[in-house]
């Protein structure tokens, strides 16, 4: 089929096909999120320490990690619209199950479930606009797929909060619940894994479409054997962590201490630094196709998160200003990240993308996996005993100290970009 055909496909047909797959990943993002604006609900509703809060929320990224791999073996081999449409199913019902429950064990449950569920959107993703898009537009595509995921981040901020405000926790998660089960509908309807199966002429290399097929197992030991590989994997985890971290679950207890903020004007910074970070992903990717280089970017990228968060957390008497404008920085340069997915699919093989893709996210998550519970962890630790409606208060003191990771693992990717062989934007195997 792929042979017969004459030309790719429109731009439009490709970006509805692409577009839905997006949609469902800006839907997990929002589900990712969520519970930094809801700290005070869940700890009051299901008496939580900051342990136990850092370790709810951390259920969608234990979960989450724990699907990048099959997720990226099953891209190559399923194909992203089952994975998709499976995904957002599952997602759904978690959503539901996460909004309906009537105790902790419960509520992790629906963490656990839609962690595991939206795990497959972005891999998917990335497989679609490996075979829907020019190579050359790659990572361009795939910044773009980010600032999707980050609006809907955004959307967990002044929004959310909004929402609840008015309906309540609880009725706001279950129609998210709902509209994520009306995306698994519309992504089985228009959704195909290649253009060829439209008739159309595919982006992908012959070698990613009809390569030879390698096992699922040998596939995943394949990719390990290029150094890249790891340094990718645990770089990525050194940027995205501390945002998702900050932003995602302790920035805004934290802001309301520092600068006697209410919780909406906290989320609304902290959405500031997703935004920085929606924005540096499609410009940053763009620069690096523009200019053939992975390397610099992504390095630079690192640099500046590291002198960003050190700054922003450490820096005495900062006003409120100059953390902003730090904030909206820092994001900007923890969109080099993106690159990643580039670098990776183009370190091993053509057609082991997905499972690079799948691997390389992998290390992306265990950033916010590892660091959401561990700030938490910390924070207990140095807690003084004060308590404000029925939930623990941490000083300023206690949050310096949960931070120390955060800015340590970012200090760590800079080292292990800088020993990442450079692709120069071709296949390097």
């Amino acid at each position: 089929m792929q042979a017969q055909a004459k030309s790719y496909p429109p731009l439009w047909l490709s970006g509805l096909v692409w577009g839905l797959g997006a949609l469902f990943y800006l839907m997990g993002f929002y589900q990712r999120v969520a519970p930094a604006v809801i700290t005070q609900e869940l700890m009051s509703q299901f008496s939580l320490t900051a342990a136990a809060l850092g370790n709810l929320s951390a259920y969608y990224f234990y979960a989450y990690v724990a699907m990048q791999l099959p997720t990226g073996v099953l891209a190559d081999h399923w194909g992203p619209r089952r994975l998709l449409c499976a995904g957002a199913l599952v997602a759904g019902v978690g959503s539901l199950l996460f909004g309906l429950a009537p105790s902790l064990v419960w509520a992790e449950l629906g963490r656990l479930l839609i962690g595991g569920a939206v795990a497959v959107a972005w891999v998917a993703l990335l497989k679609l606009a490996s075979h829907w898009f020019s190579p050359r537009r790659f990572a361009t595509i795939t910044g773009m797929g980010l600032l999707v995921g980050i609006i809907g981040a955004v959307s967990a901020g002044v929004p959310l909060r909004l929402l609840v405000d008015a309906f309540g926790w609880r009725p706001v998660m279950v129609a998210s619940g709902a509209l994520i089960l009306a995306i698994a509908l519309a992504v089985w309807v228009f959704i195909r894994d290649d253009p060829s199966q439209r008739g159309w002429r595919s982006h992908a290399p012959e070698q990613a479409v009809n390569g030879p097929a390698i096992g699922v197992l040998a596939g995943v030991r394949q990719i390990w054997r290029y150094p890249n590989t790891w340094l990718l994997f645990f770089a990525s985890g050194g940027l995205v962590g501390p945002i998702l971290t900050f932003a995602g679950l302790w920035g805004v207890p934290y802001l309301r201490l520092r600068y006697g903020l209410g919780s909406a004007e906290a989320a609304s910074i902290c959405s500031l630094l997703m935004i920085g970070w929606a924005a540096g992903s499609p410009l940053l990717g763009s620069l690096s196709d523009r200019l053939g280089r992975r390397k610099p970017l992504f390095l630079g990228g690192a640099g500046v998160v590291v002198l960003g968060w050190g700054l922003m957390l450490y820096a005495p008497g900062l006003p409120l200003a100059v953390f902003v404008g730090a904030g909206i920085i820092t994001g900007l340069a923890t969109g080099g990240m993106i690159i990643t997915f580039a670098w990776g699919k183009e370190s091993v093989p053509a057609n082991l993308g997905g499972t690079v893709s799948g691997a390389v996210n992998m290390g992306v998550m265990l950033g916010p996996t590892l660091l959401q519970p561990l700030v938490g962890w910390l924070l207990d630790r140095h807690w003084a005993g004060q308590m404000a409606g029925g939930a623990r208060v941490y000083d300023l003191h206690a949050y310096q100290v949960s931070f120390l990771p955060m800015v340590g693992w970012a200090l760590l990717a800079v080292v292990l970009v800088a020993l990442a062989r450079e692709s120069r934007c071709h296949q390097l195997a």
